[in-house]
């Protein structure tokens, strides 16, 4: 763990003047106080532990697909790019959830009102579309590949009916749960089945290209392709994709104070997957590795294995990010069980939550290239709200000039991180897709 996530700013002198004037809090009182601010109601809410897998479950399985294929269009330098989006991303996932408690009144209750408290309301908007963009665009993603799998499951079967009919039939299978459940805390048993999916992948993959190295011809490796490093280095961050649904996750916790600990354990555990699966995977494969990665292995029961358990795990990861964006909506639309009551409550949140479905479905139907796709979502979105916006808040929130040189150079080296990713991923993976659709 970096030592900026150690090392918390003594108290402020600076803090920023907008629609709330906030007093100077110190990292401890300002950390998660329950004395004086008012918090969400945490009664019926999970462990630490079932936090822990929902950020797991959300994070994990799109490195792991993802990764050796970033190394690929990268090189090993890609290594410590994914060293660095780890700590990076340790590091804005606790001042995330920090800045939720900056006002040391009452607890904000999502990104969007992060955003709307610091730079009013053309910045929560703009955060509330990228946030939707990943909350979204990842199930979108989920769908096609789910569909992709289905299908090669049943190839030569009669269950070969088509990438598309799989997808609609995965947009069903999730969408039970996502009506059925309300909040975060509901859906951690799924969480925790999806966790426990991608260590399998890992572990056939990692068991499978080992022996695959001993048949198959030395792999071509480079150390670094800069025409193709920005759009690697998109997916890579993309890889660490968790913190549009971390205000919701901490929400569902009962020791909310536990966060640092949780979110740092979750993406030390993701790094430790992908690490896993690139290495082995872009050593043994080297520039023929595809994405996702069981492609690229012998074909055979642990590729089927494989394909299967990472189905599942898409199909448990989706209904979680779904849930994290419908939370966002409701809360706007006021839908809630003292407005409408119990009955009504549900059939309008049901309504809603069936039309994000069937959104996601349609989308999901246009845009069916896996790999660009990804590095297009990750590269738009996740390196803003990943290595920009929570900086940016944090120092909007809590001042500038009271935090030590290291931190800011440190914070500086996020953004600029970010920037990166943000403006040369996004072109590459435009050019990418369209050459896509014009084959």
């Amino acid at each position: 763990m970096s030592l900026e996530m150690v090392d918390m700013d003594k108290k402020g002198t600076d803090f920023q003047e907008g629609p709330v004037t906030f007093d100077a809090y110190s990292e401890a009182e300002m950390e998660y106080s329950e004395e004086g601010i008012i918090d969400v109601n945490r009664e019926h809410a999970g462990s630490s532990f079932i936090a822990y897998f929902n950020v797991v479950c959300v994070v994990a399985g799109t490195g792991t697909l993802g990764l050796p294929y970033a190394l690929r269009l990268g090189g090993w330098i890609g290594i410590f790019i994914l060293f660095l989006s780890w700590t990076m991303s340790m590091y804005t996932g606790v001042l995330l959830i920090r800045c939720l408690y900056a006002n040391g009144k009452q607890r904000l209750s999502s990104y969007k009102e992060i955003a709307t408290t610091c730079f009013g309301a053309v910045g929560g908007w703009v955060t509330f579309f990228l946030n939707a963009w990943i909350l979204l665009g990842a199930p979108i993603l989920y769908m096609v590949l789910s569909g992709s799998n289905l299908q090669e499951l049943t190839k030569g079967t009669a269950g070969e009916i088509g990438v598309l009919p799989w997808s609609i039939v995965s947009c069903v299978i999730i969408a039970v749960p996502f009506i059925l459940v309300k909040s975060m805390k509901e859906v951690a048993w799924m969480s925790a089945l999806g966790a426990l999916a991608t260590l399998i992948v890992v572990v056939i993959v990692l068991v499978v290209s080992c022996i695959d190295k001993k048949t198959i011809p030395p792999a071509h490796h480079e150390s670094v392709i800069w025409s193709q490093f920005p759009i690697a280095l998109s997916t890579i961050s993309f890889s660490f994709g968790g913190n549009a649904v971390y205000p919701h996750v901490e929400a569902s916790m009962k020791k909310p104070k536990d966060w640092p600990k949780v979110v740092a354990a979750g993406l030390s555990t993701c790094a430790g997957l992908y690490f896993l699966s690139a290495v082995p995977g872009y050593l043994v494969y080297g520039d023929q590795v595809q994405s996702p990665v069981y492609n690229s292995i012998s074909d055979g029961v642990p590729k089927i294995i494989a394909i299967v358990v990472m189905t599942f795990h898409v199909l448990s990861a989706s209904p979680i990010l779904l849930t994290s964006f419908a939370l966002d909506v409701e809360e706007m639309l006021n839908i809630t069980v003292e407005r409408f009551g119990r009955v009504k409550e549900f059939i309008i949140r049901a309504a809603l939550r069936i039309f994000i479905v069937v959104f996601v479905g349609v989308i999901g139907a246009c845009i069916p290239h896996f790999d660009d796709l990804m590095s297009l979502i990750g590269s738009f979105a996740n390196c803003g709200l990943i290595f920009i916006f929570p900086i940016l808040f944090y120092f909007k929130l809590t001042g500038f000039r009271n935090k030590p040189y290291y931190t800011i150079a440190w914070c500086l080296l996020t953004i600029l991180l970010g920037i990166v990713g943000l403006i040369f991923g996004t072109i590459s993976s435009i050019q990418a897709l369209i050459a896509d659709f014009s084959k």
